[in-house]
């Protein structure tokens, strides 16, 4: 196949790599419909709040701070509910489900957007590599908090990524989550990914028998704000060539809005989407006792945050 056929070829779904959030929305109607978008102040979760306004949805758009969500949520046309979820920030997090329930909130979809990708050197939360804990463990939180607002038809769609195949041969080192064993930008932040799909298999199993769904999707490879802590020879190499092979952000917001709405994978649950098609992933990403493991992990991990 050649690039221009890659580029341009649909999947099974009737989209592809090309493809947009806008056309694979066209001619659905999102009317009565509530949806919560985290990062939705840049990149592909502002286009995702934009696009899902547009279609008639009330959009709860979270960002760091109020101030970010509410900037971004004023930008659009349609009903928009600006919320604070900085999600290496328990506290915040809590609040910003606390919020949705307080104000009664169902939401027929929670787009696990937001993210950071490849810092150069180790940080950390409460003891946690930050990306580890800001990818994973801020939307555990967020998300088996609000499981009780979902409808009966809700989808939790989980923002992972190709990088997932970066992560380590053991897929999440349980013995290293702080990384102070040892530490690699992308080796970390591909965990953070695997951790992400894993979490996404293992609430479909939680879902089963139900109408509810989770799925992960791989969005492409986009440049957005998440790539600023990128070295100088990946900057250099996203520049030269990123005009050719990167998508936009209309193209790298299409897989995310299409799982969370199209009719056609109102069913399918449990998988991993790329270019709005189910794609393979790593292998061990569909291994059910490592996503049961860091489901507990997780458990554990919140357990013992401050403020429980």
């Amino acid at each position: 196949m050649s690039l221009y056929q890659y580029f341009t070829s649909k999947g099974p779904s009737g989209f592809g790599y090309g493809s947009t959030a806008e056309e694979v929305t066209q001619g659905l109607s999102l009317e009565g419909k509530t949806y919560l978008v985290t990062g939705c102040n840049s990149g592909l979760g502002q286009e995702a709040l934009r696009v899902l306004a547009l279609r008639g949805a009330r959009v709860v758009g979270t960002a760091r701070t109020v101030e970010k969500a509410k900037e971004a949520c004023d930008a659009v046309k349609g009903s928009t509910v600006p919320l604070a979820c900085e999600l290496s920030d328990p506290k915040s997090v809590r609040a910003c489900v606390e919020e949705v329930k307080r104000q009664g909130l169902e939401l027929d979809g929670l787009i696990c957007n937001a993210g950071i990708m490849a810092l150069p050197k180790l940080e950390k939360a409460f003891g946690y590599e930050l990306q580890f804990f800001t990818n994973h463990i801020g939307h555990f939180i967020l998300v088996t908090g609000l499981l009780e607002q979902l409808t009966d038809t809700g989808r939790v769609v989980m923002l992972s990524s190709g990088a997932h195949s970066m992560a380590p041969k053991e897929g999440i080192q349980f013995d290293n989550l702080s990384g102070e064993k040892g530490y690699s930008g992308w080796r970390n932040y591909g965990q953070s990914k695997l951790a992400n799909l894993l979490f996404a298999k293992e609430l479909a199993r939680r879902f089963a028998g139900t109408n509810k769904t989770a799925n992960a999707v791989h969005p492409g490879v986009i440049r957005t704000k998440l790539g600023r802590h990128m070295n100088s020879v990946a900057g250099f190499f996203f520049g030269l060539f990123g005009p050719v092979w990167l998508k936009d952000v209309p193209q790298g917001a299409a897989t995310e809005v299409f799982v969370a709405t199209h009719p056609s994978v109102k069913d399918t649950s449990g998988k991993y989407f790329a270019d709005c098609n189910v794609a393979p992933s790593r292998k061990d990403a569909d291994d059910p006792e490592l996503a049961k493991k860091l489901w507990e992990v997780s458990e554990k991990i919140v357990s013992e945050l401050p403020g429980q």
